[in-house]
């Protein structure tokens, strides 16, 4: 999801990515990781406000939960080329600008649902 994110999302798509990320912890099926996931939430609240610092807040914070289980710790450095997910989109030159092909449709979905 974070390195997918809009290079420079709008206004909504910051709290859309916001909201995902603040769901994920109340629906995460277990119980104990998910309390624990909304603890590290309130000291480490999301990025959006681009690809870069979504993706390193999420590196940031799979940090956090890595030390707290005594998992190793994860070298954020290359985190967007390591983070690459082989997508067909990949290869698409809207989502290579930096927009995101899949917000922007849901976005003209959502809005041609509304009016």
């Amino acid at each position: 999801m974070a390195g997918k994110f809009p290079t420079d999302p709008n206004t909504d798509e910051q709290q859309a990515m916001q909201d995902y990320i603040y769901l994920f912890a109340r629906l995460y099926p277990c119980g104990d990781c998910a309390r624990h996931f909304k603890f590290v939430l309130e000291a480490h609240p999301p990025r959006v406000s681009s690809r870069e610092a979504v993706s390193q807040w999420a590196c940031d914070v799979h940090n956090v939960v890595n030390a707290r289980l005594g998992k190793p710790h994860y070298d954020c450095k290359e985190v967007l080329a390591a983070w690459g997910c082989g997508c067909a989109e990949d290869s698409d030159p809207l989502a290579a600008s930096g927009q995101n092909a899949t917000t922007s449709t849901m976005a003209t979905a959502t809005t041609a649902t509304v009016h």
